[in-house]
């Protein structure tokens, strides 16, 4: 029983990442790309499309009372995609783009990102309603303090005319609506998707946790692993499309926001709705 209980666990999580990494992810570009977006939004989108799996996984793991769990996945996620993050930075050999400021500022928010939850889990602080303002609250000031920090220390856009017009030619200026309004239901039914496998998912992690007594601390942290491959893959995908054009730091500003928007959903935001949620249920 436990092996079983085990394999559905895999199933459920892995068909999670597949639907996000094949299907989420690539229709969020699609759309980027209809809507002419800079590599920054882009990389914002790509990081709220990635936290789709850890917004599952919090929010059905709360349900089940799984509190602990949550946490722990946070944790290991937003570390995880750090480490990917600078792996992928190093293997595209894009290591000088870092010594722009906006761009440590902005990988400065991200590892307060990781300190924080790790500082929750140390002084053992519980589900509480008055934690959702303060991460409001602290999602929007760093948000300001990003944004800001690229207006002040500014990186130049793709100016390279032969790009631009190979962007004028991608346009679909005649079926920009109607592209549009597809690729909407197509990202609405994807979520429905991945809403149904993630309370698949949540009745095992109860079973798991409950009938078989696995800690929930374990449970957060191979949660975090899986969850993390989408920004992985995107982390990789952003460098490489920019490269083609020979603007590799275009690609570390998609990827660095794509970063910075995963790990700020996932302790402020998604957090905040596993909290919420705990209250509920429990």
């Amino acid at each position: 029983m436990l092996i079983f209980e085990i394999a559905k666990f895999i199933i459920y999580s892995l068909l999670i990442v597949f639907i996000s990494k094949q299907i989420l992810v690539r229709l969020l570009r699609k759309m980027a790309e209809i809507l002419d977006l800079k590599p920054k939004t882009v990389g914002n989108i790509a990081g709220a499309a990635t936290s789709i799996p850890e917004l599952l996984t919090v929010f059905f793991s709360s349900v089940q009372g799984l509190f602990d769990t949550s946490i722990y996945n946070i944790i290991s996620s937003n570390i995880i995609n750090l480490v990917q993050y600078a792996w992928s930075v190093i293997a595209n050999k894009n290591t000088n783009a870092l010594k722009n400021r906006a761009l440590k500022i902005e990988l400065g928010i991200v590892i307060a990102t990781i300190i924080i939850p790790i500082a929750m889990v140390i002084t053992r602080m519980e589900a509480n309603i008055t934690i959702i303002p303060i991460f409001i609250l602290a999602f929007i000031a760093l948000y300001y303090i990003k944004n800001n920090a690229y207006k002040v220390y500014q990186i130049k856009e793709i100016a390279d005319t032969e790009i631009k017009k190979i962007e004028e030619e991608k346009k679909w200026v005649r079926h920009k609506k109607k592209k549009t309004l597809i690729t909407t239901l197509e990202l609405l039914g994807t979520g429905i998707i991945l809403f149904f496998v993630g309370n698949l998912l949540g009745n095992t992690l109860e079973n798991l946790s409950l009938a078989f007594g696995i800690p929930e601390a374990l449970i957060g942290i191979i949660l975090g692993f899986i969850t993390s491959v989408p920004e992985l893959i995107t982390f990789i995908e952003s460098q490489k499309h920019y490269s083609k054009n020979a603007n590799d730091v275009q690609g570390v500003v998609e990827a660095t926001s794509n970063l910075f928007a995963s790990n700020m959903l996932n302790l402020f935001i998604i957090e905040s709705v596993g909290i919420i949620t705990y209250m509920i249920f429990w």
